[in-house]
């Protein structure tokens, strides 16, 4: 069917502006991740976090974009449109990824080098599809499910969630779907303060352990907010934006608690602020007015930057990783200029992304596909 005669309701400017604060913080994370010492002293302590923020976001704008729309779109029609919108920057994060594979070659990664260009190649096709690698295949080390870009584990989860959603999940009743939510938040919170680790990470390796927590950290926020999205009333928040994003950074930049001694305590914060805190964040969004016309371009701007952000910027984290183990013991007092530069070029590299290649490649999808 024709999926484009269904239309597109207006966006939630505020959430928009959201995501693409959520999206910087996270290449800020990444850009710092590298300088910290272990897990316990990153200064963006938090920053894995926004993956979960991103799954509840989506959710809310899953049943607010199609819930009126299920009487004439098909399954088909959605997957259809889940593949439009995500697919293409997929393909451009995995071909640049291949493209600078070998140009970080480092004390990190002394071994790309070896890896047959056929290999690399086929690495490349297989993430086109987002499916994910065995360890036997892992090209460059890290034990990731896509070694030429790793942010596409969280794109395999979110297709996860969106078939769950399509197949029945949306079918549910309030009630049954709170029950469910819930249920998925006491595996969350159980799994935050038993974890190892004592945070909310991981998902990006093909195992058992790995698998687990993907499915941990996608179900619960993804669903929430689909519930969140059908039972909340938006009131009319002022100064919503603002007040958003400082709430984020805060919740992302909160220094580790408990340290090693306690990390319990840590999985038990990061619980709450899934679990709380970023649902009240989304809802407090939905419900913001805007102030101005230059607050409203401003979310614009970052919600069309947030996606083509996110999923290009670990191209050139590759090269600042690679740069930062060739310099051991350097500091981020140091390192700071290379910092900047990795996430200037981030930017750039996702605003022509967006311009020249997004854009166009889903315009000409939705012409082919109708």
């Amino acid at each position: 069917m024709n999926t484009n005669e269904l239309g597109t309701k207006p966006h939630y400017q505020i959430l928009d502006g959201l995501r693409g604060v959520a999206a910087i913080i996270v290449v800020f994370s990444h850009l710092t991740e590298p300088l910290a010492s272990s897990h316990l002293d990153n200064v963006v302590n938090h920053g894995y976090l926004v993956v979960v923020f991103l799954f509840l976001l989506s959710g809310v704008v899953s049943w607010y974009a199609y819930a009126d729309t299920w009487d004439k779109l098909t399954i088909g029609g959605f997957l259809q449109r889940r593949v439009e919108r995500l697919q293409p920057l997929v393909i451009l994060g995995m071909t640049l990824g291949a493209i600078g594979f070998y140009f970080t070659d480092s004390t990190i990664w002394p071994l790309i080098h070896t890896v047959p260009v056929w290999k690399v190649i086929l690495v490349m096709l297989i993430g086109y599809t987002l499916i994910p690698l065995p360890l036997s295949m892992d090209i460059r080390g890290w034990q990731e499910m896509h070694p030429l870009n790793s942010v596409g584990w969280s794109l395999f989860f979110e297709y996860i969630a969106n078939i769950l959603y399509a197949l029945g999940l949306r079918k549910l009743s309030n009630k049954a779907l709170a029950c469910f939510v819930v249920l998925a938040g006491a595996l969350l919170l159980h799994f935050a303060v038993t974890n190892p680790n004592g945070d909310v990470t991981g998902g990006w390796t093909l195992n058992v352990e790995h698998m687990r927590v993907g499915i941990t950290r996608t179900i619960f926020p993804f669903f929430a907010g689909l519930l969140l999205s059908r039972v909340s009333r938006p009131i009319t928040i002022n100064h919503a934006f603002f007040w958003c994003s400082l709430l984020v950074a805060i919740v992302l930049l909160m220094p580790r608690i408990g340290g090693a001694d306690h990390l319990w305590m840590n999985g038990l914060y990061e619980a709450f602020c899934i679990i709380l805190v970023f649902p009240v964040i989304v809802y407090t969004g939905a419900s913001g007015v805007i102030g101005n016309r230059t607050e409203a371009k401003i979310c614009q701007f970052l919600g069309d930057l947030s996606y083509p952000l996110y999923m290009t910027h670990y191209v050139l984290v590759y090269f600042y990783v690679a740069w930062i183990s060739n310099h051991k013991g350097i500091t981020l007092g140091k390192a700071w200029p290379y910092a900047l530069l990795t996430f200037s070029g981030a930017i750039v590299l996702a605003y022509v992304s967006l311009i020249w290649y997004d854009r166009p490649v889903r315009a000409w999808l939705r012409k082919k596909l109708k």
